[in-house]
């Protein structure tokens, strides 16, 4: 049986786990903070699933297969607390913006449910929105929002009660032969004693999935490849009722402003999040306070779009981050010195959704030996950003 350790328990890893170890893989899971920890990209409340992508039908197509993985997730499962929010999810875009209407065509052309209204439409359908300055809208009714934390935590405890082996420790490379045949854990310190401990876990192949510390894991190959920018989100008290909730009003992404946000889910507040690229970010030790301007743009943003929420309080705030290529695609290739080394990554800001694909995708280049597209190739991520894909 071939053993595949996957480093990094994120929504790429854990999702990789599973469908690896449905392939009759044995799989070691590593990570150093735990499955959905708050100082991952994954470990936010929640995250949007969206299937329009612009011109680019690759991410719309793994959207999909995502969205019903997903759903397939919650059924097994029988959470009690759901993962899957049904809300659709909304394009704001003023004037005649290129990307919501290739957003538009290639959805369309691939048969994706899609409503379109004008300004009056939009008002009607959703009146809690401002449509002031908005000439196009577009509505994708069966996208909406997963509980990001909860969802990686329900398949990691999963993965564990089905065989899967979870080690709490940090995965560091320290051979340079070819090819790798173990690494070294980092295990936290155990009760009354100070001193970590040190674990070797040999695998036959290896799966680096570890989001933003990927460039601390291979610093000569990825730096500047992987950019983990700092990345604020304001979550906003809502006047109760139903007018904010996910029965009622729909996630959003305004393009031409650079945010997004979603509805309230289960009492959290409407979520605004700034889509701007931040400055660089240590994900283990700079801090995850909101900056006073971070609020100030999210309540900007608010007090235009939902009058109603204008003077509504912040009752929580956090700072996750991205971890950028040069373009925003993925970036899921062996690693050129390491044949049996996959490095698994690159989210941009916009990868949580595609979990379940991602991790599908990933299987079968590690239990085939297929190469991977060259979007995601190693080969093409540049070290300048000319972010393409959002």
């Amino acid at each position: 049986m071939t053993h595949v350790a996957v480093i990094g328990a994120g929504v790429f890893g854990v999702w990789t786990a599973h469908f690896l170890h449905e392939a009759g893989c044995q799989v070691t899971l590593v990570d150093a903070y735990g499955p959905g920890n708050s100082r991952s990209s994954s470990g936010d409340e929640s995250r949007i699933l969206r299937c329009g992508y612009g011109p680019d039908q690759i991410y719309s197509r793994f959207a999909r297969r995502s969205l019903d993985l997903w759903r397939d997730l919650e059924r097994r499962l029988d959470v009690r607390a759901p993962i899957w929010h049904p809300c659709g999810v909304l394009w704001l875009a003023a004037g005649d913006d290129e990307y919501t209407l290739a957003t538009r065509e290639t959805l369309a052309g691939e048969g994706y449910p899609i409503e379109t209204f004008d300004r009056d439409g939009l008002r009607d359908r959703f009146p809690q929105f401002d449509a002031d300055g908005i000439s196009t809208t577009l509505f994708e009714p069966q996208s909406g929002v997963l509980s990001a934390r909860r969802a990686v935590q329900h398949l990691a405890t999963d993965l564990v009660a089905r065989g899967v082996r979870f080690v709490h420790g940090r995965g560091h490379v320290e051979s340079h032969n070819e090819p790798l045949t173990s690494i070294c854990v980092e295990t936290p310190a155990s009760a009354g004693h100070r001193a970590r401990e040190l674990t070797e876990v040999a695998a036959d192949r290896f799966v680096f999935a570890c989001g933003p510390w990927l460039p601390k894991a291979f610093p000569q190959l990825l730096e500047r490849r992987i950019r983990p920018t700092r990345q604020g989100v304001v979550y906003f008290g809502t006047p109760g009722g139903a007018t904010f909730t996910a029965s009622s009003t729909p996630a959003w992404v305004d393009f031409p402003a650079g945010v997004y946000g979603v509805p309230d889910i289960e009492g959290r507040g409407l979520k605004v999040g700034i889509d701007a690229h931040g400055p660089p970010f240590d994900p283990d030790r700079d801090d995850r306070t909101i900056d006073d301007a971070t609020i100030a743009k999210a309540r900007a943003w608010l007090q235009r779009r939902f009058p109603a929420m204008a003077d509504a309080p912040v009752v929580e705030s956090r700072v996750c981050q991205y971890e950028n290529t040069s373009t925003g695609d993925f970036l899921i290739d062996r690693h050129p010195d390491h044949d049996n080394v996959w490095i698994v990554g690159g989210g941009s800001g916009h990868g949580f959704k595609h979990g379940p694909a991602v991790g599908e995708y990933v299987t079968r280049l590690v239990t085939t030996g297929a190469s991977t597209m060259v979007r995601f190739a190693l080969a093409y991520k540049g070290v300048e950003a000319q972010r393409a894909v959002y």
